[in-house]
This record gives C-alpha cells, structure tokens and sequence, in this order.
C-alpha cells in the first residue's frame, strides 16, 4: 500500500523545504560525469512537485543553486544554468496546467541573463494559480538573506522610518526573501549529510528535520511520503509542554 494513503490529510505539513543533495555522488557511482547527476536529478524535481500536490502540501521551497555554489568549476556552473533554462521551458506547461505558483528566492540579479529572463517569464505567467507555491532557492544563501535584511532596517532606522523599539520578528520576516511565505514545517535534506548548508537559517526555527541516505536523484514520490507520515508522528511543543498540548 502506498505511503500516500496512510497520510492524515488533517495533520500535512504546510511548507516543505528540501535541501536536493547527492546528484554528483550519484553520478560517480555510475562512473558519469556530475552532469549527468543534475539530469537526473531534474526528474526528482518533477516527481517531488506532483507528490506534493498530491499530499495537500500548499508550499514547497527546493534549494536549487547555493551562493557557495558559485565557486563550482565553471563548467560546471554553465551546465547547471542551461539545465535551469531547459527546465523552465520544459515543465512551464505542466506547472500553468496543475496550478502551480513558481516564486524565487535569492540574489537573483547574479543568474546570467538568459536564466533570469526564462525564471521571470515563468514566474510572471503562473501569479495567479492557487494550488501549489513551488519556490527555488537559487543564488541563495541564508546569512547574506539576513544580513541585506539587517542593513535595509537600520537604514530605515536611521531614516526615522521605523523606530529601535518597533523591530520584532515580524519587522524581520518583512524584510527577508521569504516575506510571502510561511515559516518551513518540515525540511528534508537528502544523501544522509545531516547539516543544514545555510540554508533558511531564520525560517526553519520551528521545523522538524528529516535526513535520509537516498541520493536526490533517486528521491521518488514514496519517499516525501514516508517524511510526511514521520512528520505526523512527532510531537510539535513549539516550547510547550506534552501536558498543554493535551
């Protein structure tokens, strides 16, 4: 029987964050260039965004290129950003069709212009479908997210445009790339690397992670699934005890 239909549709994790890891390693083992791994690993993508959709799953964020991937050979860097602008027009169809809502989180002005001009578009045509908010973290990392918030507040701290006093959590959030969505339930990360790769430091406060040693190109339907269901078999306390739950 399917993972899917043992999941309490009444307890889905809101927003899902995945950190897609080991499409190189996959490769290697098959004596593949890395390249090949990303392929492959595109088809992960395809099959996570339907499982998602499937399991009631309203936000799934997926860190696609970090701002330390940059340092990648540039060989390499140029076959990832083809395979982003491949991607885009490949599933733009498939995602406009299943209601799908493509954001972007990151420095995105750093993306050559051919990527950022095909993100925008797909971006731009898919605003307005409601079932899924599929984001990709793409240039992204959580530190330099935190510290372009801290300047834009103390700038307007300095313009007298918000006050010292007034800056709590929600001045924060407003100030992040991920103002729009809401804060990460579950994070999975792949490969059995158990770190988090500065990846939405501020957003995964709260969130339960789940490791698992499959490549993500080998990452199936069944295995969000099978993180779905040890989700709901957690306790969230959110600081509370067992006792105040009940």
């Amino acid at each position: 029987m399917s993972f899917l239909k043992q999941i309490d549709t009444d307890n889905v994790p809101k927003h899902v964050a995945i950190i897609m890891d080991g499409n190189g390693r996959w490769a290697k083992k098959r004596g593949l260039l890395r390249i090949f791994g990303h392929e492959r690993g595109a088809k992960a993508v395809r099959e996570t965004i339907e499982a998602a959709g499937e399991s009631g799953i309203s936000h799934l964020t997926l860190y696609a290129f970090s701002t330390e991937n940059w340092n990648r050979p540039k060989n390499e860097v140029d076959k990832l950003m083809n395979l982003l602008v491949s991607s885009l027009k490949k599933e733009f169809k498939t995602l406009h069709k299943n209601e799908i809502k493509l954001c972007a989180i990151g420095n995105l002005e750093e993306l050559p212009p051919k990527a950022y001009k095909e993100l925008s578009e797909v971006i731009e045509k898919t605003k307005n479908n409601k079932k899924l908010v599929l984001t990709l973290a793409l240039s992204y990392g959580s530190r330099n997210e935190i510290v372009k918030a801290v300047k834009e507040i103390a700038e307007k701290v300095k313009n007298n445009i918000i006050s010292v006093e007034n800056i709590d959590d929600s001045i924060i959030n407003e100030h992040l790339y991920t103002r729009n969505l809401p804060d990460v339930d579950l994070l999975i990360r792949t490969s059995g690397e158990q770190r988090i790769s500065n990846f939405l430091l501020w957003q995964i406060a709260y969130a339960e992670l789940y490791f698992t040693d499959v490549l993500w190109p080998d990452f199936k339907k069944e295995d969000l699934y099978r993180a779905i269901l040890n989700y709901q078999n957690r306790e969230r306390r959110f600081g509370k005890t067992s006792e105040q739950l009940k």
